[in-house]
């Protein structure tokens, strides 16, 4: 009995290890290739077309100015793919540097670094990234920023933890006996260690760093007003939805919603991969 529920676990894992491959993969294709086939005018409007009803011709409906809201969708998500993969890869290098140089240089200089990471961990992650986007212009980068300055902290305290269990590995013990410097220690076998919970790290970050560009842009603090951006839509659809027009809602909600979900089943299925045994969850 128990090795065939094992068993029937293990099916489940991968059946929702291939469908998040699959969303994944499409989600991609269609932000790399729709806006290469159908461009997009962002000050097209039509008012002869607003808020009509999913049909053939506009399989998600038009807004509340006539734009269709299939196309907007996916040029908001490509909007929010970019901020996502750009912010994860920022913040992960910042969070592996910082956490590397804590964890390897130990003492005062480990001291130092997590008071700081503390310090930016007692603001919330919202009011801090609003504070890092109204010093400026609204815009695609302001927004990477935000989500940098306020996501690297998990990954510091994460690369930091591995380095301090692997410094009482033998293997590095014997490179520091046989005349290794700490830098060398560092690069050659501490770094190297670490990268794949880092990579697992990075994969986390980008549904946090879509939800972070939505909420921003939803307040209107993110993307300006008439750039695709799924935050915005939803922001813009809400009179339309007290109106009973529920489509402008809940079509670029999805958009956030379904992404992220595949992204997050990769990275539980990557964090099974690196350790099967201890099924330990690791929070961004």
């Amino acid at each position: 009995m128990g090795d065939r529920t094992r068993a029937d676990r293990a099916r489940g894992g991968r059946m929702r290890t291939r469908v998040s491959v699959a969303v994944t993969a499409a989600v991609v294709l269609a932000a790399l290739a729709v806006p290469l086939a159908v461009p997009l005018d962002e000050q097209a409007v039509d008012l002869a077309a607003k808020l009509q009803a999913p049909t053939w011709a506009h399989p998600f409906g038009t807004d509340e100015v006539g734009r269709d809201l299939l196309l907007r969708s996916v040029y908001g998500l490509r909007v929010s793919l970019f901020v996502g993969v750009a912010a994860a890869l920022a913040a992960t290098v910042i969070g592996t540097a910082v956490g590397a140089a804590a964890g390897a240089l130990g003492g005062w200089a480990d001291r130092v670094l997590m008071r700081l990471v503390d310090l930016f961990s007692s603001v919330p992650h919202l009011l801090l990234g609003i504070f890092v986007v109204t010093m400026f212009r609204p815009g695609v980068w302001p927004v990477v920023a935000s989500v940098v300055v306020t996501h690297w902290l998990s990954t510091a305290r994460i690369v930091r933890a591995e380095v301090l269990s692997l410094r009482s590995r033998p293997y590095v013990d014997a490179a520091v006996s046989g005349g290794a410097s700490r830098w060398r220690v560092t690069v050659r076998h501490l770094l190297p260690a670490v990268l794949p919970q880092a990579g697992l790290a990075a994969v986390l970050m980008v549904p946090h760093a879509i939800w972070h560009e939505s909420a921003l842009s939803f307040l209107g603090l993110g993307l300006p007003t008439h750039q695709a951006s799924l935050g915005n839509m939803v922001q813009s659809a809400r009179g339309s939805l007290l109106a009973g027009d529920w489509w402008p809602t809940l079509f670029p909600g999805l958009f956030i919603i379904v992404p992220t979900l595949a992204v997050a089943g990769l990275a539980g299925a990557w964090r099974e991969r690196l350790n099967p045994r201890r099924r330990s969850e690791l929070t961004l």
